[in-house]
């Protein structure tokens, strides 16, 4: 067996052991993800995971399946994204055939219902651990523009009702002004920065 080949069935035995053992979707999948291929395989560098991460947050549809395609085809192209995907997408859709054999007696079980309850205080834990592990980076970097971004955002959404849409398309269009004004300063010589 090739290296290649190696690297694609590592890529989709890791997704699926991470999808198959994941409960609270996308948000909780994220920080398994890191430490599976930034720390434990070293595939991928921390940066890089969170510009992944963004990418997926704001992408449509699945964080999970979005990171995962990122993930894949960063690490070994087109056939990489696809391995990911599939090894994502597999255990789940395998459950959810299984539940809905069973719907009615998994849903008026009572041992069920509370192991659902047990599992949502784990899920707000891993997703409070994503927060502070990837937030703290930022703070870390002292840099106004993203802490700006960051507060500015949360105050639009909670405190204003922002719709997230209109807030994804004005970081965007802020992140690639910051991005275009650093490059052109670049090229003239300058250091200072607003980020």
């Amino acid at each position: 067996m090739n290296k290649k080949t190696q690297k694609l069935g590592k890529l989709f035995l890791s997704t699926f052991q991470l999808s198959a053992c994941t409960f609270g979707g996308g948000f909780v999948i994220i920080p398994l993800m890191r430490k599976k291929f930034v720390e434990e395989l070293n595939w991928i560098e921390e940066q890089e995971m969170m510009d992944l991460t963004a990418i997926a947050q704001s992408s449509p549809g699945a964080i999970a399946v979005n990171a995962s395609i990122l993930v894949g085809y960063h690490v070994a192209g087109v056939a990489g994204a696809l391995m990911t995907v599939l090894g994502t997408v597999l255990p789940p859709l395998s459950i959810i055939s299984v539940i809905s054999l069973f719907y009615q007696t998994f849903r008026d079980n009572m041992i069920v219902n509370f192991a659902m309850a047990g599992m949502l205080a784990g899920v707000a834990a891993v997703i409070c651990d994503v927060v502070f592990t990837m937030g703290i980076r930022i703070f870390k970097q002292k840099r106004v523009l993203p802490l700006i971004i960051l507060l500015g955002s949360f105050a639009a959404v909670r405190f204003f009702n922002v719709n997230i849409i209109l807030i994804i398309l004005i970081c965007g269009a802020v992140g690639a002004a910051n991005t275009f004004y650093q490059e052109k300063k670049e090229k003239g010589g300058g250091k200072n920065d607003l980020s």
